[in-house]
């Protein structure tokens, strides 16, 4: 019976879609390479001469011809959440101690928590979603909240399936996944890359980054990206009743997942587990961080529930950090926006957990005193969490002869003012905030950062080339900037200036605690300022405000006060300007959603896990409370995590009731975590 063309690119599409989920879901192969091959161009034939024959999920439409010209915004429909860390056994057994009390468990109970274990891929995370069957978004996971709309280079991976298979498909699902690349293809980009005169990759993370954001996503298609998919951010109407039943679900369905995944029935085999994975993870093939625990059990991941920015349920065992030798070549001082001098060691290039590491921080001068840190000398470096890379120790018997300890210059090195060091803080600081060039460049980086005023566009390279062609002198002037200034400037194009004037229009208008964040002003952080923006509203009640009102302020005290008097006394030309430019500052304090914690004040101290301190304050003051910087006999609670200090202390001295983070959380509405 012969078939119309119609009805032979319909069975064409269905046949590939078949041996695509073959190929990369079960590694059983029907066809050989040639006769997919031979179908496929069959199939790009038939729609050739047919072009009404061809479909949204049809093969042949992985790869476009046009480039995209910028990547668009997408919020997901659930955030994407991090995890909570966990750098030892002990570590973990905490966390399912954590969940057991949280599920109202006595301490002695022999009740154990099922736990699946996956391996933590480290590559870039991203987000699809299918309707009706129908891949429809791809995405990047952002902060969290927002990322970028990468779908045409998701549709180049030839391990995404187009249209889901199978049964059970929901009308709407959200998945999430790592997208990574294989040492293999690794290495072949970066020779291909090498041999073309182009930079090479750090790592294949960078690598698997830097070829999902490519605009040509025809270079996408030329890199044999892998996506293994581990979650469900969103599924319409249908859910298996455990982890492992949603990853056999997904498989099913024709998404790829991790091959290496272990049921451990208690925390004893999830310890058991994490230890014989470390030892094999530099057998694979890809690069592996970690193992991720998660509660298997749907019904009791539904009752942990989550904090602001990690599920109760899972956590992520980090391998340790991987300790290497360098040498110290060289010891360098930067000055910062607020005048502090920090030393920097420059250090023989060294391939740091696929990073190559040529600096790492001393900290200050007591830091190095410690360590007794000299050029010359051979140091063990790391990567801490896998990111800051730090000194952990030198190896005093690889010292040679003549070195001698290291001390901060007397005088700044930007521009010559002699030091200073104030009794009782460890930072030397250069005094001279008006006219240090150093200090104007990074107080610009600090003005336009995405926790200040979040200027898009400006990085530091940018504003020093304002500053040395002399077209800014202080912030406020990056907002008198034109079109004639910009476009004489180097890498500068119409559009490049046009792109920046609009942005710095736009965040002419802001809020007050963001810009009181931008000032810089000493003792004033993200939380100072937000309550400063409370108290006062507006930036002229501000001005107006003597040292008593602004201590008034809860927990500002009269050192904060102090500081913000005096910089509002020496800044009132450059406020009386930054006005003139048009820069308009508002209240922002959202109103409490509830009264849950009303009357109620929170001290924050130590590492927080589950929280950022930001997110935590955040939280207790949408439900009515109040987030203090500082103990005091008004305090209801303090929550402290491993490190409190002097706040512990004093809240044990005056008898106010401390809290584990977990006993905080334990305290939030359901409303409030999610």
């Amino acid at each position: 019976m012969t078939s119309t063309p119609s009805e032979r690119a319909a069975w064409l599409r269905t046949e590939l879609a078949r041996h695509n989920v073959l190929y990369y879901i079960h590694d059983s192969p029907e066809v050989s390479d040639a006769e997919y091959d031979k179908l496929y161009h069959e199939l790009v034939k038939l729609e050739t001469e047919n072009p009404e024959l061809v479909t949204p999920d049809s093969p042949t439409q992985r790869v476009g011809t046009a480039p995209a010209s910028a990547f668009g915004s997408v919020t997901h429909k659930k955030p994407m959440l991090s995890l909570g860390n966990a750098f030892s056994a002990d570590e973990l057994r905490e966390f399912d101690a954590r969940a057991k009390r949280h599920l109202g468990l006595p301490e002695d109970t022999q009740e154990k928590i099922a736990y699946l274990c996956e391996l933590k891929l480290d590559g870039l995370s991203v987000s699809l979603t299918y309707e009706n069957g129908l891949l429809v978004r791809g995405a990047t996971r952002g902060d969290g909240a927002t990322g970028e709309d990468i779908t045409a280079n998701l549709k180049t991976i030839p391990s995404i399936p187009l249209r889901l298979v199978g049964e059970n498909v929901p009308a709407l699902i959200e998945i999430r996944g790592e997208a990574f690349l294989t040492h293999g293809e690794f290495a072949r980009i970066n020779s291909e890359r090498e041999a073309s005169g182009e930079p090479t990759f750090a790592n294949p993370r960078n690598a698997a980054a830097g070829s999902l954001r490519q605009l040509d996503h025809r270079i996408t298609a030329g890199r044999k990206l892998k996506v293994w998919f581990y979650a469900v951010g969103e599924a319409s109407g249908w859910e298996p009743e455990s982890q492992r039943g949603w990853l056999e679900q997904l498989k099913a369905w024709g998404l790829p997942t991790a091959p290496e995944r272990q049921l451990c029935a208690d925390i004893d085999e999830v310890v058991a587990t994490v230890a014989a994975w470390s030892e094999k993870k530099n057998t694979l093939d890809y690069d592996t961080d970690g193992v991720v625990v998660k509660v298997n059990d749907f019904t009791l991941q539904r009752e942990l529930g989550q904090v602001s920015r990690a599920p109760r349920w899972a956590i992520a065992y980090k391998y340790p950090a991987l300790q290497v030798e360098t040498v110290v070549e060289e010891i360098l001082v930067q000055v910062g926006r607020t005048g502090a001098i920090t030393p920097l060691a420059k250090l023989a290039p060294v391939s740091v957990a696929g990073v190559i590491v040529g600096r790492a921080t001393l900290h200050n001068q007591d830091e190095i005193d410690r360590k007794d840190v000299r050029v010359g000398d051979t140091v063990v470096i790391q990567r801490a969490g896998e990111v800051i890379p730090e000194v952990v120790q030198v190896v005093t018997a690889k010292r040679p002869e003549g070195t001698v300890p290291f001390k901060l210059p007397a005088t700044c090195p930007s521009c010559g003012t002699a030091t200073v060091r104030a009794e009782g803080e460890a930072v030397t600081r250069c005094p001279n905030a008006e006219s240090c060039p150093a200090q104007l460049q990074t107080r610009l980086e600090y003005f336009v950062s995405r926790n200040a005023l979040n200027i898009d566009g400006l990085g530091g390279e940018r504003l020093a080339q304002f500053i040395d062609a002399g077209l800014v002198r202080d912030p406020a002037d990056l907002f008198t900037l034109t079109k004639e200034q910009l476009l004489p400037l180097e890498r500068m194009g119409e559009k490049l200036a046009d792109n920046l004037i609009g942005e710095l229009e736009r965040k002419k208008n802001t809020t007050l605690a963001r810009l009181l964040v931008a000032l810089g002003i000493r003792h004033v952080g993200e939380g100072g300022a937000s309550r400063l923006a409370q108290g006062f509203g507006t930036l002229e009640k501000l001005r107006e405000a003597t040292v008593e009102q602004l201590a008034q302020v809860p927990d500002v005290g009269l050192t904060t006060a102090q500081s913000v008097r005096t910089w509002l006394d020496n800044n009132t030309a450059f406020l009386d300007k930054l006005s003139s430019v048009g820069v308009v500052a508002q209240g922002d304090e959202a109103a409490p959603v509830s009264d849950h914690f009303a009357g109620k004040s929170f001290v924050f101290t130590g590492a927080l896990t589950l929280f950022t301190r930001e997110d935590a304050e955040a939280t207790v003051k949408r439900l009515g409370g109040r987030a203090a910087g500082s103990v005091s006999k008004q305090t209801s609670y303090v929550v402290a995590g491993p490190g409190a200090g002097s706040k512990l202390a004093k809240a044990e001295q005056l008898g106010i009731t401390v809290l584990t983070e977990d006993e905080f959380a334990a305290m939030l509405p359901v409303s409030a975590e999610e």
